[in-house]
């Protein structure tokens, strides 16, 4: 199994920057395709952005096009977001999370993913 370390989070402004990390260790981190999960105050918790396990593939949600982005490194076994253009609707605790399966396409729901992190707070001030 592999676990999963999230760092980064933090207090920002609306329209500024925050670039979440998640450290794996464990299992061959390139085996997992990785996802990163938001939950704010009173939702579900919702895929943000996902990548396959070279990186030549990615989702993203609709309300984050254009302003995440989900990228990987193989070697050095981590997971980070690139957030820009914050809003304060992007206020959530960020989750990020592994996928053991083998697929076709990305795995978007959270009963695909089968190990997860403990979260980081991520608030964007109006």
């Amino acid at each position: 199994q592999v676990q999963l370390v999230e760092s980064g989070g933090g207090l920002v402004q609306a329209g500024g920057s925050l670039r979440l990390s998640c450290a794996a260790s464990g299992r061959t981190f390139s085996i997992y395709a990785m996802g990163w999960f938001r939950q704010g105050p009173g939702k579900e918790r919702e895929l943000v952005a996902a990548v396959t396990r070279t990186g030549g593939s990615t989702y993203y949600t609709d309300s984050v096009k254009g302003r995440f982005t989900i990228y990987r490194d193989n070697v050095k076994n981590t997971l980070s977001l690139q957030m820009s253009s914050l809003k304060p609707d992007d206020t959530a605790v960020y989750y990020c999370a592994a996928d053991q399966d083998f697929r076709v396409h990305v795995a978007t729901t959270i009963a695909e993913y089968d190990y997860w992190g403990q979260g980081t707070q991520v608030t964007v001030s109006s």
